[in-house]
């Protein structure tokens, strides 16, 4: 299998066998809150100064988003694991809830038109 095809499912797997077997455990469910706080942080500085109006320091330049945004999953696919969730199905159902909630409600906003 390449690098870049594999499902949710099989993500939330390589992280779990990558945990065990190089990273030893999972860091508890607080630190990997703060982790994932953290990773948004940086995310959250990137856009702020590649898309938004913030200046850019030297220190900057080289930060890039992919891999930031690659940092945030990969700490919501330890708390999933953590926590029992198969994100799969999780995300199956709430994006059926959205689809149902938002059916409607996105094309009648004057706002989006």
């Amino acid at each position: 299998m390449a690098m870049n095809d594999f499902t949710l499912r099989e993500a939330q797997q390589r992280v779990d066998t990558w945990v065990k077997t190089t990273g030893v455990r999972y860091f508890n469910e607080l630190t990997n809150l703060a982790i994932l706080t953290e990773e948004v942080g940086e995310v959250a500085r990137i856009i702020a100064r590649q898309y938004g109006e913030q200046s850019s320091k030297e220190s900057d330049l080289t930060k890039d988003l992919a891999d930031e945004l690659s940092d945030v999953l990969w700490v919501v696919l330890c708390i999933a694991n953590q926590s029992g969730i198969d994100l799969t199905v999780a995300f199956e159902k709430n994006f059926t809830k959205k689809t149902i909630r938002d059916a409607q409600r996105h094309r009648e906003n004057d706002k989006l038109k």
